[in-house]
């Protein structure tokens, strides 16, 4: 299992549609991936489980990736949600 931890920061107005294109991110890959927040987790292939998670600007961020790809999943998410506006 492959693990990071994040701050997520991204401007109000662009907030869903950094969910979204994480969620389209993480669906490219054969692992599975989790997002936590505060303890509760979400299968990050999910948009109806990551926005559950409530992820606003300023908030810290794990991702739990496990499979054949997991190194580059965790990779691939932490570098969007690092960076949402790419």
């Amino acid at each position: 299992m492959t693990k990071e931890t994040i701050l997520f920061q991204c401007e109000d107005a662009l907030q869903m549609k950094a969910v979204a294109v994480l969620v389209q991110k993480a669906s490219a890959f054969r692992s599975t991936i989790y997002i936590i927040r505060n303890g509760r987790r979400a299968n990050a292939k999910s948009l109806l489980g990551v926005m559950s998670l409530g992820i606003e600007s300023g908030v810290q961020i794990d991702i739990e990736a496990e499979g054949d790809d997991e190194k580059a999943a965790c990779e691939a998410l932490a570098s969007q949600l690092k960076n949402p506006q790419t």
